[in-house]
């Protein structure tokens, strides 16, 4: 059976390039409104109203809107905004969050996709909290380097006309759109400390975790951390846990580019009694389209 899918707000960074991943599949039917009905809310509820799965790639108010236009419907939704993704209704979609979180999501009507900062903070503190490893009032300090598409097509605009900045730290203050979700779905009591900043490279990321281990239940090594995290993603089609013993003298905010997966790194020495935990991605790929599609999947049991 062919799925139909609409993506509301094709327009943008995030909804291009899910319509560029989903191009010419045979099980999917992709449909569209013409460009003079786009902002019809008429014909855009007619629409959502018609699919199998709408994706949502819609600034938070219209994706609010949105949802209100399918309620009764048997239209599933995937929403890639902020709206959504604490809220109790929708299911978190990171397949990998924890045990069973996949069938979760492939059972759901309603999915938040995470945002691209969150999912990899996310990745690297889940797996401790669960192992009991770190507190849930534990102060957790995040650092965070993106490529400039992260912030839309003003952003965008900015670092590829004259004049573009190298490149600035933002977020600071404390009121980052992604800290919420990270709190939430981190298990965390309270609001970890975020400090974001942009580059000038189009896509990838960076995100880093630094701890005192003897600050953590146990005084764990770097070693039993990294097998925490091995284990936490064994099996994982889409989240990689490097080696200890391939621990980059530079890391790269490019090198997951062009792919929907994310690889988790355990940096430090031996003996040294700190440790960093990072996450590198593409901000575009399982940072926001390649986690929208990856849900789509899912849901379609695909």
């Amino acid at each position: 059976m062919v799925a139909k899918v609409f993506v509301d707000g094709a327009v943008g960074t995030t909804g291009l390039q899910i319509e560029a991943r989903l191009a010419g599949r045979r099980d999917i039917e992709l449909v569209s409104l013409p460009e003079e009905f786009r902002k019809d809310s008429g014909a855009r509820k007619d629409m959502l109203a018609s699919v199998d799965i709408a994706i949502l790639c819609l600034p938070d108010a219209a994706a609010v809107e949105a949802a209100d236009m399918v309620a009764g419907t048997s239209t599933r939704l995937i929403d890639a905004s902020t709206a959504h993704r604490t809220h109790p209704d929708w299911c978190f979609g990171f397949e990998e969050l924890t045990a069973g979180q996949g069938a979760k999501i492939a059972a759901a009507k309603l999915v938040s996709n995470p945002g691209c900062y969150s999912i990899a903070a996310i990745s690297l503190l889940r797996p401790l909290r669960e192992a009991g490893v770190l507190g849930a009032d534990h102060p957790v300090s995040i650092g965070g380097l993106s490529g400039y598409t992260g912030g839309g097509k003003s952003l965008i605009a900015e670092f590829e006309g004259e004049d573009a900045p190298v490149g600035f730290v933002y977020g600071t203050t404390q009121t980052h759109k992604h800290l919420p979700e990270i709190k939430a779905h981190g298990l965390l009591d309270r609001m970890p400390i975020f400090s974001p900043s942009v580059g000038s490279f189009a896509q990838g990321m960076i995100v880093q975790v630094p701890f005192h281990l003897d600050q953590l239940a146990g005084s764990p090594s770097r070693e039993t951390l990294h097998a925490s995290l091995k284990s936490f993603y064994a099996g994982s089609r889409n989240v990689e846990v490097a080696g200890l013993t391939d621990e980059p003298a530079r890391l790269d905010p490019e090198m997951m580019n062009d792919t929907d997966k994310m690889r988790l790194f355990v940096l430090g020495s031996q003996g040294q009694g700190t440790v960093v935990l990072a996450a590198v991605l593409d901000n575009l790929g399982k940072g926001a389209s390649g986690s929208a599609v990856q849900n789509l999947e899912l849901m379609l049991g695909a």
